[in-house]
């Protein structure tokens, strides 16, 4: 994983995926305001960025794909689920408790 930090391909692997997933989760359950849409779009790239080695280590393990690929399709295959992920889960449940916050207890 050492590898990864140090060559600059595989940063701007990691960068482009996060704004990709970071875009696509922006897509896929559209913000309420611009301010959300803000929030979300760099939630999903720090967490692209954070997370992208990882996660891409784990897909090619899962998915038995090791051979063929070089750093950067994992990295940026990694990073791109990653900044999905994390924000298609967090809207999700920050849409529930906004519903369900306003509601009087039983």
């Amino acid at each position: 994983m050492s590898e990864f930090a140090n060559e600059g391909g595989i940063l701007a692997a990691r960068f482009t995926g996060a704004v990709a997933g970071a875009g696509v989760s922006l897509i896929y359950l559209l913000p309420q305001t611009h301010r959300e849409a803000a929030s979300r779009f760099l939630t999903g790239l720090a967490c692209g960025m954070i997370f992208g080695g990882p996660v891409g280590l784990w897909i090619i393990k899962r998915l038995e794909i090791t051979e063929g690929l070089s750093g950067q399709d994992i990295m940026l295959t990694g990073s791109a689920a990653a900044s999905l992920c994390a924000w298609w889960g967090l809207g999700v449940m920050a849409r529930v408790a906004e519903r369900y916050a306003g509601r009087p207890k039983p």
